[in-house]
């Protein structure tokens, strides 16, 4: 599993480790592994040209450190020194290796660069960057060199991902003794490019995680198999509740992705029109043609989808009332999101749900701005988890699991392609599968965001998909994971 920290926890953790090192050891083999990263991407040192964008902390003394490292390898290494002064141990390091301070526009330099090193700000950092630190991270943005970004990307917030102005659009980021927060949350994350680890001994100092992401070999250890003695029933039964006379297309896909997810049995309750449809769709699929709003009469399930295109009218409501007032854990998507805005006695049940918005959706329940949600997606999620007493699986271009007392969860699978629709009924469905196969909705809905991510990735092979073809390729994402394990 993939863990990350904030700024906070970060710095407790390297205190309690430079208490029992040599002043400057941290540094020094910060510095070691950001040269080290950098020579990589270089590829030949020797005469290569070399920037390094320097502010007045720490992350200025690791920029300054690798670059002496790299000119004494041969490069030729300038160092654009933005704050009034420089860490000066690195900085004396630095010129004695042969490292020259640029002179003239800063621009200029970074334009003939090679390579880039963004050691401007630090992950103490917050707000949007001040100038001139501001007008570098665009020269670096601007320039055609690889840049490398030391810890996080100056202007990225290391424990939100938060983005307030200009930030460094960074290829690769050099991270030190533990991922940052901020590197795998968006709009931070998309800032970070491939995130490169230094080990520097902060292991043993670290508390729990802030967030975490499951690996492929995670996702196999949770996923439910079935044994020798296994039939359908107890390979899990999910209910779906999902379509309409206008969106009959919701239920197939909903369905689709429930069958694929590996469901023992998928019963179907909705009105003629998507009932139709299942049924030409899902020969596999038990399907009921409901004559009221009540899912009484559709036999026992073990965990109900809800919601995809089922409309916000009256008859929507009542059924939506029917499906939440069962024992068993519920999963609310799209329509069933909207009704739950408009009358909260819905979510007064004792079983577990799991809600499964978009930033839009999760403005109408919650009433913040869909703007400030996406540009503070985890703090957010967590509060609505918190706010609202259910799992939250906050979709978007970084799908996040919050669940009260749990770390966040990142998913870090998936392709822009996925962003066309159908796609979330599709995941509703996996995920209710996952539901109703014994996870629990943290579980679940972390396993169905990774399956659904990288379904899509097969699915897509770099080419437009629809949504059919996403619940296609669960099958064989969910093999790929177990190829992991």
């Amino acid at each position: 599993m993939r863990t990350a920290y904030t700024a906070d926890q970060i710095r407790a953790a390297e205190h309690a480790l430079m208490a029992r090192l040599p002043e400057g050891t941290l540094m020094l083999r910060a510095a070691a592994g950001l040269a080290a990263v950098c020579a990589a991407a270089l590829g030949r040192v020797y005469g290569s040209r070399v920037v390094l964008l320097v502010g007045g902390g720490d992350n200025g003394g690791d920029a300054l450190y690798a670059g002496a490292l790299l000119a004494r390898r041969g490069a030729r290494v300038a160092a654009v020194l933005a704050g009034s002064s420089a860490h000066e141990r690195g900085l004396e390091a630095y010129l004695l290796a042969g490292g020259r301070i640029a002179e003239g526009a800063a621009a200029t330099a970074v334009e003939r660069a090679d390579l880039v090193v963004d050691g401007l700000v630090g992950i103490g950092a917050t707000g949007a960057l001040r100038e001139p630190y501001a007008e570098l991270a665009r020269a670096a943005n601007a320039a055609p060199a690889l840049t490398v970004a030391v810890d996080v990307p100056s202007g990225v917030d290391a424990t939100s991902g938060r983005v307030a102005g200009a930030a460094v659009e960074a290829q690769i980021t050099v991270t030190m003794g533990a991922a940052k927060t901020g590197l795998l949350v968006d709009p931070g994350a998309a800032r970070a490019g491939t995130v490169e680890l230094v080990d520097i001994g902060l292991g043993p100092h670290l508390p729990d995680p802030d967030v975490a992401a499951l690996t492929d070999a995670d996702v196999a250890d949770l996923l439910p198999r079935p044994a020798n003695e296994s039939d359908k029933y107890r390979r899990g039964v999910v209910g779906v509740a999902a379509g309409s006379d206008l969106y009959t297309g919701a239920a197939v896909l909903a369905v689709g992705g429930a069958l694929r997810a590996g469901a023992g049995m998928v019963r179907y309750a909705g009105q003629h029109a998507p009932v139709t449809e299942v049924r030409s769709h899902w020969p596999e699929a038990v399907v009921t043609e409901l004559a009221r709003p009540s899912v009484d009469a559709v036999g026992r399930v073990q965990a109900w989808v809800l919601g995809p295109g089922l409309g916000t009218g009256e008859w929507a409501r009542e059924l939506a009332a029917s499906v939440l007032a069962s024992d068993v854990p519920v999963l609310v998507d799209a329509d069933a999101l909207t009704l739950l805005s408009r009358d909260w006695s819905l979510l007064r049940r004792a079983a577990p749900v799991l809600v499964t918005p978009h930033a839009g959706e999760l403005s109408r329940l919650t009433g913040a701005a869909r703007d400030e949600i996406e540009a503070a997606r985890l703090e957010h999620a967590r509060s609505a988890a918190a706010e609202l007493g259910v799992t939250v699986l906050l979709k978007g271009s970084t799908t996040l699991v919050a669940a009260a007392d749990r770390p966040v969860r990142v998913n870090t699978t998936g392709t822009s392609w996925l962003a066309t629709g159908g796609t979330g009924d599709v995941l509703a469905g996996v995920a209710g599968a996952l539901l109703a196969q014994g996870l629990d909705c943290y579980d679940a809905a972390s396993c169905a965001a990774h399956l659904h991510g990288l379904a899509g990735r097969i699915a897509a092979e770099g080419a437009p998909l629809a949504a059919g073809d996403v619940a296609a390729a669960v099958p064989e994402a969910i093999r790929r994971v177990h190829d992991e394990r």
